[in-house]
């Protein structure tokens, strides 16, 4: 399918960044190597950035808020200590070897990007960033788990502000305490390699349409030179979320030495099965074996085509416009 490969080559011929862009960093998964070493890379290139993340991991808070609630001082540390207990609900990180750019929220994923847009971008540049990136995250979010994603969440929060946002996912093993893992420099690099792509295509205007946002997935292997593929969130799923009535098993119950009791909870079921044949373009499928970039609407709103046919169907109970 030629659309597959539309980006693939164009991708690689990008280079350095047509101008400098203000530039916000976010997540769902706190200081990490991933996030670090992105902004480390962007700001190489010459960008402006600042970095605006959760205190603590908050996978799965998707984008949830905690409304009116005021941010005491945190009472325990940020994760890899990115800040102290005892240090404001909300501020710039107090890690040793940091750069003042990096800020922390005592909060959901959404609350630290809205810290990001609502506090410290207007401080800096008295206006809105040009791009939201969301990630790298410790994980790709694939398939029906985009829902309860912060990652994604934060995204579909940019675009709907108004701002181009992408959502960016790498594999598990990223996740590092040193702060230091080496794919998280090769994330960077191909990911900065997006943003000046989009640079070049978008000359002094928005790095991408309005309403529109990008969910990419990289591969856990990455090889050496890995290739971009359209992709759609579709049906397929590498993993989904499951209820449980016992969360407890064998290898919980042998590090115990005791049987456990029975603890209901939600868990995540890995898929074995092979994808359909139309489910080969699922980002669940592709991102195993190449750079999976999936094209999501923003909020809930659907295309004008299926309001239209939506609007001929409900005729006689909703009225039309005059």
């Amino acid at each position: 399918m030629k659309s597959t490969y539309l980006i693939a080559s164009a991708l690689v011929l990008a280079a350095a960044p047509a101008q400098a862009r203000n530039i916000v960093i976010t997540n769902d998964d706190g200081l990490t190597s991933n996030t670090k070493a992105l902004y480390e890379r962007l700001v190489a290139d010459g960008h402006d950035v600042i970095v605006s993340v959760p205190c603590q991991g908050q996978s799965g808070m998707g984008a949830a808020v905690k409304f009116l609630e005021p941010l005491g001082p945190l009472q325990s540390d940020c994760h890899n200590g990115a800040a102290k207990a005892g240090d404001p609900g909300a501020g710039q990180m107090t890690r040793a070897g940091l750069t003042p750019d990096f800020f922390y929220v005592r909060g959901t994923p959404v609350m630290a990007l809205l810290y990001a847009l609502d506090v410290e971008a207007p401080r800096r540049w008295g206006k809105a960033p040009d791009l939201v990136l969301s990630g790298p995250n410790e994980g790709q979010n694939v398939g029906s788990v985009v829902i309860t994603s912060g990652t994604v969440s934060n995204a579909q929060y940019g675009t709907i502000r108004g701002i181009p946002s992408i959502a960016l996912s790498a594999g598990t093993a990223t996740a590092d305490a040193g702060l230091a893992h080496p794919d998280s420099a090769r994330i960077a690099a191909l990911s900065s390699q997006l943003v000046s792509f989009l640079e070049r295509k978008a000359g002094n205007g928005r790095l991408l349409p309005e309403g529109v946002a990008l969910n990419v997935n990289f591969p856990d292997r990455l090889a050496d030179a890995p290739q971009w593929r359209m992709s759609r969130i579709g049906t397929y799923d590498a993993f989904s979320l499951r209820f449980s009535q016992n969360l407890n098993n064998e290898a919980l119950v042998r590090a115990m030495g005791r049987p456990m009791p029975e603890l209901p909870g939600v868990t995540i079921v890995m898929n074995t099965a092979e994808p359909a044949a139309d489910q080969r373009g699922d980002e669940a499928a592709v991102y195993k074996e190449a750079i999976a970039v999936s094209v999501m609407q923003v909020g809930y709103d659907h295309g004008p085509q299926t309001v239209k046919r939506m609007t001929r169907h409900l005729d006689g109970l909703v009225a039309r416009k005059r």
